[in-house]
């Protein structure tokens, strides 16, 4: 582990979301009577679950006694949440993890970010592009991505993994070798997957290599096909090679409360043979006091059979949002992507637009706020993600104006 110096200052512009958001209000500031539909982050707005508020009621409850009063969480998390973890994350699918293996957090954004911090600087990195920002910048934090050229928006040190049409938005096997390969299947921000076969291939890749698969599965909730894995582990020789990331926030509408975790396998090494459970371990304990009491309890409540339903409920109406939006797009003429194992539809800006441009082409024509792709990385030029976390209604209005454009 080690403290950068200063590399935050090598960083292009803001970080994309702030920019979304700043343009978006100095557009409604000049235009108050504007109606606004907001389709470019990725936060949820249906309410939590019921049987997450009654987990909530009944722990705030509990904090409310001196005998049940609890503190500072244990550095993993609390049992009764990393073991409803494990039963029903891991092993329901045929996964081997144990409970032990898992390291409760307040989200995986934070955890995408900070996972860098346990490999050497010198690691390279290998990236989807387009990619979840968070994952490059958190190395060009590290100081370990290189220098910034603006006119292509490539860093010389990462290992850009280009995700076209041409390949179905899913990264190809890159012919320089990386130490750390990141991979986020459901894909953000495209929508793509991955078959358990292609899955397999990359774990048998990172193995062979000696390299780490930092897999982000935010997004497995929303994956409806069968051949497409919820989880790395379900790959043999995975352990061996593979940290996972996971998030409340899209499946359990967890955005506000903040609960995520990471599984790192006892037997996972880097390149030089260090096993990475304890380094983490040691990093998760110095820097992090916990998630609170209250919210793994509402975790916990999120694997009842109360809990699983209404998740499973708060999903499909998303989904239904995801497929009325790419059946739009689509049927306005426009090429357009993902939406049916993720919430996010991709699709192409019409003529030669820039992804900028047609942000503010829909800001200003339409009211519809969305997110350009450039922000992704390069190959993200001419793209741009909409997500399906808003009512139906305001969906199927959003999509009417876009048709009147």
């Amino acid at each position: 582990m080690f403290l950068a110096n200063q590399d935050y200052l090598k960083l292009p512009g803001s970080y994309l979301f702030s920019t979304v958001a700043k343009k978006t209000k100095a557009y409604t500031d000049a235009h108050p009577e504007a109606a606004i539909i907001r389709l470019g982050i990725g936060d949820v707005t249906q309410p939590l679950p019921p049987a997450v508020i009654d987990a909530l009621h009944r722990a705030v409850d509990e904090m409310s006694r001196a005998e049940t009063f609890r503190g500072y969480a244990p550095d993993l998390g609390y049992s009764f949440l990393r073991e409803a973890i494990a039963e029903n994350d891991f092993a329901a699918r045929g996964c081997q993890v144990s409970a032990d293996e898992i390291f409760v957090s307040d989200g995986a954004k934070g955890d995408s970010a900070n996972i860098q911090e346990i490999f050497d600087h010198d690691s390279r990195i290998a990236v989807c592009d387009p990619v979840y920002p968070v994952y490059v910048d958190s190395n060009v934090m590290a100081g370990r991505t290189g220098t910034y050229d603006p006119a292509t928006g490539i860093w010389s040190n990462v290992i850009y993994m280009p995700c076209t049409a041409d390949n179905h938005f899913a990264p190809e096997i890159p012919s320089e070798q990386p130490d750390l390969i990141y991979l986020c299947f459901p894909n953000n921000p495209t929508g793509a997957t991955i078959t358990r076969d292609q899955m397999q291939e990359w774990v048998d890749y990172a193995n062979r290599i000696g390299a780490v698969i930092l897999y982000d599965a935010a997004y497995e909730a929303y994956i409806t096909e069968d051949n497409v894995p919820h989880s790395i582990y379900e790959c043999e020789g995975a352990r061996t090679c593979a940290i996972e990331m996971r998030s409340f926030s899209k499946n359990a509408g967890f955005t506000g409360l903040r609960l995520g975790y990471v599984v790192i396998p006892k037997e996972l090494k880097d390149r030089k043979g260090q096993a990475l459970h304890p380094l983490w371990a040691r990093r998760h304990g110095t820097k992090y006091n916990g998630a609170p009491y209250i919210v793994q309890r509402a975790g916990e409540a999120v694997y009842s059979e109360a809990g699983k339903t209404q998740v499973r409920e708060m999903v499909g109406k998303y989904m239904e949002n995801a497929r009325f939006i790419l059946d739009s797009l689509k049927s306005f003429g426009y090429e357009a992507s993902g939406g049916v194992n993720s919430p996010y539809v991709w699709l192409r800006a019409p003529g030669n637009m820039t992804s900028w441009e047609f942000f503010d082409h829909l800001l200003e024509k339409a009211n519809v706020v969305g997110t350009p792709g450039s922000g992704f990385g390069p190959s993200g030029e001419h793209y741009f993600r909409l997500t399906a976390f808003g009512t139906y209604e305001n969906s199927v209005e959003a999509m009417e104006r876009i048709r009147k454009l």
